[in-house]
């Protein structure tokens, strides 16, 4: 079974059939973890509101390690990751998708590794190549007539403010691509527990500095709401392809 997590502009899993709410309880959090269980088409899917319900949890009091550890625990085998970014590169433009290939995360206090006590050793993975290629080419190969990016990096900040100007200067020295705020730890503990994962990314804004623009909300929302109806026809293509050759 594919999971899929789903954040702003993705809190309900409008694209089940069949759904279920399941309360799945976990060693990372006092309250269980609400995943929501259905179909598409004959596919069995597990969902989760990364922001939980009604978009309350922002991006640095998520508990990834509980949401990774919930999904698991309902059966979920690979993991497919839907993040609202801000644009750096040109093939980043708001509207865009990409499926990034490489990570630099920025975040800082997070609960970031399932690895930190009552060790028997110490315990590192192997992270040189961050996003499971297989599960890449699945959504790459999805995209049908829609333009997807084959690649980018995906900068993780730690928000919930998004950045300043000089700061995405300094992520474009860097190499970095695109701009979240969720891509981590979530792509690291989803390798900590041995389950593929990958990225489908949509760009919502140009970041900070790159226009004469100041970034609203209001326009942010419009992209999603047009651009994410997008991201989820690759993404339900890419569920039901999974399914016919899982």
């Amino acid at each position: 079974m594919i999971g899929v997590i789903g954040g702003t502009g993705l809190t309900e899993p409008v694209f089940l059939q069949n759904v279920r709410i399941l309360s799945m309880s976990t060693p990372w959090a006092q309250t269980p973890v609400e995943v929501t269980t259905g179909t598409v088409g004959s596919h069995p899917v597990a969902f989760i509101a990364r922001h939980g319900r009604g978009h309350k949890v922002p991006p640095h009091r998520v508990n990834y390690r509980a949401n990774l550890w919930a999904l698991r625990q309902a059966g979920v085998s690979e993991v497919i990751g839907v993040n609202a970014v801000g644009g750096i590169h040109a093939r980043t433009a708001p509207g865009a998708l990409a499926v990034p290939n490489q990570i630099i995360d920025y975040s800082w206090g997070r609960e970031h590794t399932f690895f930190a006590d009552g060790l028997d050793a110490v315990t590192h993975v192997d992270f040189t190549h961050p996003y499971d290629e297989g599960l890449r080419q699945l959504l790459l190969r999805s995209a049908g007539d829609v333009e997807v990016w084959d690649g980018g990096v995906y900068a993780c900040t730690q928000g919930p403010r998004l950045e300043s100007a000089a700061e995405v200067r300094r992520l474009q020295r860097d190499g970095c691509d695109m701009i979240g705020m969720t891509g981590m730890p979530e792509a690291a503990l989803a390798r900590e527990l041995d389950l593929p994962y990958a990225c489908l990314a949509l760009s919502v804004n140009w970041a900070a500095g790159l226009t004469d623009e100041v970034i609203s909300m209001e326009a942010i929302g419009r992209v999603l709401q047009s651009g994410m109806a997008t991201a989820l026809s690759v993404l339900e293509r890419a569920i039901v392809r999974h399914g016919a050759t899982g």
